[in-house]
């Protein structure tokens, strides 16, 4: 009851602050992205967006700022399902539920030509299935933003952006939205981004599934399963980032901090010794009447995750039987990484996605998921056909799996921050599909019905499969 209460006074308490400084005129406007606080430079490449009503009155219209807040509730459930054994960080084979919230305030203030201040004081609470634990590609993609049951506020993100306009000739208009003030821009420019923020605000963006307040909720569905990116336990990290926007085509680069430890909640600052980077060259086109990106990804890690074949040679030795891979004593450890990444409109009312990612998988995995390899698609259907055009069903699978020192880990009882069950004498890729319905109720207000079939979770053919159910409630100003 604590939780419920500190819930819904932190959301009346945002509400409130809301309709007395912003009244009550709002108009629907599609943004940038399908992703709520996704950093873009380039224009919208999705349908129509399902993203909420924006605060446009004339306080803010003209003012310099931008104002806007969510809120996402994720109820998830799944019945017993078949398992001989378990292990300390396996999805618990009985019947359970989960909850998790998740609420965000986007502050914006322009500041001189070009440039703007964004901040986000974010509250997140609930937990995950049996704490967000045995599935590689785990249900839902909220819960990596949860290091605490109880609600916490915390800053989600502060960074400082500046457009250097090349082109005096041709501009664009980008309009309010989720960390973005309206402003003209050049068409080609350079944009650079530092302080704190997610690397998946940049990288590997798609508009058919990037986002799980409003998309697929499926981790690995959200990002690059593969893409081990550098971030905090929920989801952040510090550092610089740089894009070259022209017509048709974005490239960006980016340097993040590594956490001091695998999926923890602090930052290594020892940049020297342990850092990220990152490299993305993105292509808008269109076929026909049709828009569609592709995008080509690689990153290269430094940190002090442990190699896995020298983990499992010590404890076979008898040297050091703790298989400990989530606190490094040693700098030095590198991991390399590429991705491919697409979204394409098929008509007025079908989108589709693609990815596929690899990493080396020699070293632990020590920010995102625990998955080497993976490859993933999926459409989108929206409703026009049947009279509910914000209306949308999503219909998604994907294919995880890990490197040969990885699955060697795990036979031999070891435990990452995600998965383990104490052994792994069958491995098996991780193959999950999802099914889900949104309704739009309200301008600001929507409601998810979400299925997904997990074989194999964990990567371990001897336990499952499981049937995951959820609802799901967003809302957006």
């Amino acid at each position: 009851m604590i939780f419920i209460r500190q819930l819904l006074s932190f959301s009346v308490s945002i509400l409130v602050l809301t309709v007395t400084t912003a009244g009550q005129q709002t108009n629907p406007s599609q943004t940038m992205s399908s992703q709520p606080g996704a950093l873009q430079s380039a224009p919208p490449q999705a349908p129509p967006s399902n993203n909420g009503a924006l605060l446009n009155d004339a306080l803010f219209k003209d003012s310099g700022f931008s104002y806007h807040f969510q809120f996402t509730g994720i109820l998830q459930w799944h019945p017993s399902f078949k398992s001989p054994y378990s292990g300390q960080n396996s999805l618990q084979s009985h019947s359970e539920q989960a909850y998790s919230v998740t609420s965000t305030l986007y502050l914006g203030r322009k500041l001189w030509r070009g440039a703007a201040l964004y901040f986000d004081p974010e509250m997140a609470g609930g937990a995950g299935l049996s704490s967000t634990l045995g599935i590689a590609g785990f249900p839902n993609g909220e819960t990596f933003r949860i290091g605490n049951p109880q609600p916490t506020v915390y800053t989600a993100r502060i960074f400082l952006r500046q457009h250097i306009f090349l082109d005096r000739d041709h501009f664009e208009d980008l309009d309010d939205d989720q960390h973005q003030v309206r402003e003209r821009v050049s068409t080609s420019r350079i944009t650079l981004t530092v302080g704190k923020f997610s690397l998946g605000d940049f990288f590997d963006n798609n508009n058919v599934s990037h986002d799980p307040r409003s998309d697929f909720m499926n981790w690995a569905l959200m990002n690059n399963g593969s893409y081990d990116y550098a971030a905090n336990t929920r989801g952040y990290t510090y550092g610089f980032a740089a894009e070259y926007t022209r017509p048709g085509w974005t490239l960006r680069a980016a340097t993040a901090l590594e956490p001091k430890a695998a999926n923890g909640p602090d930052m290594d600052w020892n940049y020297s010794k342990t850092n990220s980077q990152n490299l993305e060259l993105e292509r808008r086109y269109a076929l026909g009447k049709h828009k569609g990106v592709i995008r080509l990804l690689s990153f290269y890690n430094v940190n002090r995750a442990p190699n896995y074949d020298d983990v499992v040679t010590a404890k076979l030795n008898g040297t050091d039987t703790t298989m400990n891979v989530l606190d490094g004593n040693k700098y030095g450890s590198k991991k390399i990484g590429f991705g491919l990444n697409a979204d394409q409109e098929l008509s007025e009312t079908i989108s589709a996605f693609f990815r596929a990612g690899w990493n080396d998988g020699k070293n632990a995995s020590w920010a995102f998921a625990e998955i080497d390899n993976t490859l993933s698609g999926g459409i989108r259907i929206y409703g026009k056909s049947w009279q509910r055009a914000a209306d949308n069903i999503g219909i998604a699978a994907l294919s995880n799996g890990i490197s040969s020192g990885h699955r060697n880990f795990l036979a031999n009882g070891g435990y990452g921050f995600m998965i383990g069950d104490g052994r792994l004498p069958h491995y098996g890729r991780e193959n999950i599909a999802e099914l889900f319905y949104q309704v739009k109720l309200t301008t600001s207000c929507w409601a998810t019905l979400d299925y997904q079939f997990v074989d194999n979770p964990g990567y371990n053919r001897d336990r499952g499969p499981v049937h995951v159910f959820a609802v799901r409630g967003h809302f957006e100003l």
